[in-house]
């Protein structure tokens, strides 16, 4: 599947996991009451603009997404990124390990470890600054974490 493709795709995750976590029968309620949102319904002009401004923002995490959840990254930087110009060990090397480690299972591990070793505590230092329960930022925390478990997953499986 074509880069592009993958991350347009890895980045509609991020909406339809929140479709689902803040529908008000999942944690939509609570997390409501916790940032202080008035239930209100707000017009279509404001919805539309609000879900292409988060999918745009769920792309860029998207694509630096890329980079942590796919090792060959690594090795395609250690040389400049122009493959031409590689000496004759990088070819050696992504024969014998330029699959490796390709899977949803291990893309998902990553997303999970950038969910919770980095979304979660910038969440939650702009909480405390705003002075948010704990409960928001487990809510709003946790939702970046299973959002980059399915980012990374879907990457590493389809790129």
């Amino acid at each position: 599947m074509h880069t592009l493709s993958v991350l347009l795709l890895s980045a509609f995750s991020s909406l339809f996991v929140g479709f689902i976590w803040y529908n008000p029968k999942v944690f939509g309620t609570i997390w409501m009451k916790e940032a202080g949102v008035l239930e209100e319904k707000p017009n279509t002009a404001t919805i539309v603009k609000t879900m292409l401004a988060a999918y745009l923002y769920a792309f860029l995490i998207s694509f630096v997404m890329q980079f942590l959840v796919i090792h060959q990254s690594g090795a395609l930087g250690m040389i400049g990124g122009d493959e031409a110009k590689a000496l004759p060990s990088y070819s050696t090397f992504m024969s014998d390990y330029g699959t490796n480690f390709r899977t949803f299972k291990h893309g998902a591990l990553h997303g999970f470890m950038t969910g919770l070793f980095f979304c979660l505590p910038v969440i939650g230092v702009g909480a405390l600054f705003e002075r948010r329960s704990f409960k928001y930022t487990l809510i709003a925390g946790g939702y970046w974490v299973i959002t980059c478990m399915l980012m990374g997953g879907i990457i590493c499986q389809l790129m």
